[in-house]
């Protein structure tokens, strides 16, 4: 171990590892970040930063000013596929008890905000290829050949983690969801869209968001059902997934007509079977290297800042330094049972509004109209509730 302070080595510098070195270096932690891209870009697409990553975050007096750079969410509407009301959700009423807003921005918005704050070396260009790990530290291998000495390794790479496969294996616990995510931001208005607006459209086995980022920005997002081999290397156009849309509301018809077609991403939509066990040594895992999930309840980077959170706090414990294995543990310990509640909502949750029969179809919406408000509250509230450590 280092005769000073700490030093954390972390695998890649999407959301996740980005709010990883941030939070290590406020709990006085000396951390590096090894990115495999050689330049940091985020794709063209939105996410939400819910109200339990806002207050995980100020546990640590991080305040991101997110607010400034995307939009609060002001009201969650429900609709079918040609723009009538299923259900005004009463999220910002949650939002309000919980005592933190939920703000919509662009991923490359949420990006900009944690690079100004952080301060940590990025090594671009450097992608991890795998680790050793023995007593008295961690040496990462880079795939142009150099290696790092660290004391602990977080590997916050993604859905393809190699830190991940070298600690559990290949294996194929991929899980598809069915169905195809496009993906787009462009500058948009429309008089049925209020500002701090998210409408979510329900169709059969496809649906369709729209959402106010900011700005003058909407961010969308469409899903339709299709096998994997198709979802996973889309080979559409613009006049597809217009096409796919040709009989929905007005709105939605207009946002795709005003998108560039370079501007269009297709995705494929996937998460993997829950894993156990997340680390050995003095390796652990955070984000969608950990708990990769679909995208239905948006809380996918909230779920990383969380665990970037409750691994500052655990590192930051008095005893920590004196056994870095055991802090590891404890750290996935204090999420698993989260991160495993969110995981399992996202999914079952996403195959409900991704209802294909019409008797599917009936249920869903008779749900979300007939399910009381304290009730929708108190799930929302559950959910966006920062747990601590």
């Amino acid at each position: 171990m280092s005769q000073n302070r700490v030093k954390a080595l972390v695998a890649g510098a999407g959301i996740g590892g980005l709010a990883c070195a941030l939070a290590l270096r406020r709990a006085g932690l000396d951390v590096e970040v090894f990115e495999r891209a050689g330049e940091l870009r985020a794709a063209g697409s939105g996410l939400s930063v819910m109200s339990n990553a806002i207050a995980a975050l100020a546990t640590l007096d991080i305040d991101l000013g997110l607010a400034k750079r995307g939009r609060i969410a002001e009201s969650f509407t429900i609709l079918d596929h040609r723009g009538e009301l299923i259900r005004d959700l009463p999220f910002k009423e949650a939002c309000d008890n919980v005592g933190e807003p939920s703000v919509c921005l662009s991923r490359s918005d949420l990006q900009e905000a944690l690079l100004d704050q952080m301060g940590d070396p990025i090594h671009l260009g450097a992608a991890v290829t795998g680790f050793d790990s023995d007593d008295t530290g961690v040496t990462v291998r880079l795939e142009d050949g150099r290696e790092v000495r660290g004391d602990i390794l977080i590997g916050a790479d993604g859905f393809h983690s190699a830190v991940r496969r070298q600690l559990v294996g290949p294996g194929e616990d991929s899980q598809d969801s069915g169905y195809v995510c496009w993906l787009g931001i462009v500058p948009f208005q429309h008089p049925v869209m209020a500002p701090g607006a998210v409408h979510h459209y329900w169709g059969s086995a496809q649906r369709f968001g729209l959402i106010d980022i900011g700005h003058g920005r909407y961010y969308w997002w469409g899903t339709k059902e299709m096998p994997a081999s198709e979802s996973h290397d889309w080979k559409g156009t613009k006049d597809d997934v217009a096409l796919a849309y040709a009989d929905w509301a007005e709105e939605v018809r207009a946002v795709i007509d005003v998108t560039p077609s370079e501007d269009i991403l297709a995705v494929p939509s996937r998460d993997r079977v829950f894993l156990e066990r997340w680390g050995a040594g003095r390796v652990t895992l955070l984000g969608d290297a950990a708990h990769p999930m679909l995208t239905t309840l948006g809380q996918g980077s909230c779920m990383a800042i969380e665990d970037a959170v409750v691994l500052a706090h655990t590192l930051a414990e008095p005893d920590a330094a004196a056994d870095l294995p055991g802090a590891l543990r404890r750290y996935e310990d204090r999420r698993r049972e989260r991160t495993r509640m969110m995981v399992d909502a996202s999914r079952s949750l996403s195959d409900v509004e991704q209802a294909a029969t019409p008797a599917e179809r009936q249920a869903r919406d008779d749900y979300f109209r007939q399910t009381s408000r304290e009730e929708l509250v108190r799930r929302n509230e559950e959910a966006m509730t920062f747990p601590g450590v």
